[in-house]
């Protein structure tokens, strides 16, 4: 029997809150390094579908697409976080009435129950945090500060690190040889202790979002 015929499908599903965690791949960078490395581990990824949506809303273009992939090939749908994937408990457990075989790359030994149980703690976490973020504004606001200009700020902080890191990641790649693939990239990355910002150590996909964002490819950089 041919090997890659016994390997485990995954289909990937993103989901990023803004259309600016979109654009930049920062929102996305973390969840696919995830993916990608437990895919390589335990089967193959046959697809991947991203929705730029807030987690409250259960209408995605992206995850009915890669349900669809799902069971024409009879695989899993594969997410990096519960949180990513929806805090909702009755999505996700319609998910699972609906007989889609739900893998989180960050708990794959998670049980039905379990999934469930987190859900609820993860609306319940939601629900905190919009109450502590209500409080938090009006307080600010009442001591007369210009509400905005943090996250502004914090935005910017985090465009400035991954530049610095894309740049750092281009001097390492320099004696590669010409025909190198991001695979290969990204190997030797590792073998040289580079680490995305987000202090993960790197693979393709994630090679190719540091290129992108300075507008090159792997071919260009020599």
């Amino acid at each position: 029997m041919d090997q890659h015929s016994c390997l485990k499908e995954f289909v990937a599903y993103y989901r990023v809150s803004t259309k600016r965690q979109g654009r930049s791949g920062l929102g996305l960078e973390a969840q696919r390094e995830s993916v990608e490395r437990f895919a390589e581990q335990h089967g193959a990824l046959i697809g991947a579908f991203v929705d730029i949506e807030s987690g409250r809303k259960d209408e995605r273009t992206g995850l009915q697409q890669a349900i669809k992939l799902v069971r024409s090939r009879r695989a899993s749908l594969l997410i990096a976080r519960l949180d990513r994937f929806s805090r909702r408990v009755s999505f996700i457990a319609g998910m699972m009435d609906k007989g889609v075989p739900l893998v989180i790359a960050e708990m794959p030994h998670a049980s039905e129950f379990q999934l469930h149980i987190f859900a609820a703690l993860a609306q319940e976490e939601r629900r905190m945090i919009s109450i502590r973020t209500r409080a938090a504004l009006q307080a600010a606001k009442q001591r007369g500060v210009k509400l905005g200009s943090t996250g502004k700020a914090r935005a910017a902080e985090n465009k400035t690190s991954a530049d610095a890191k894309a740049k750092e990641m281009v001097q390492l790649l320099k004696s590669l040889p010409p025909a190198a693939s991001l695979s290969e990239a990204a190997y030797q990355l590792r073998q040289s202790g580079w680490s995305t910002v987000y202090h993960r150590q790197p693979h393709p996909q994630s090679v190719k979002n540091y290129l992108t964002r300075l507008g090159l490819t792997l071919h260009q950089i020599y």
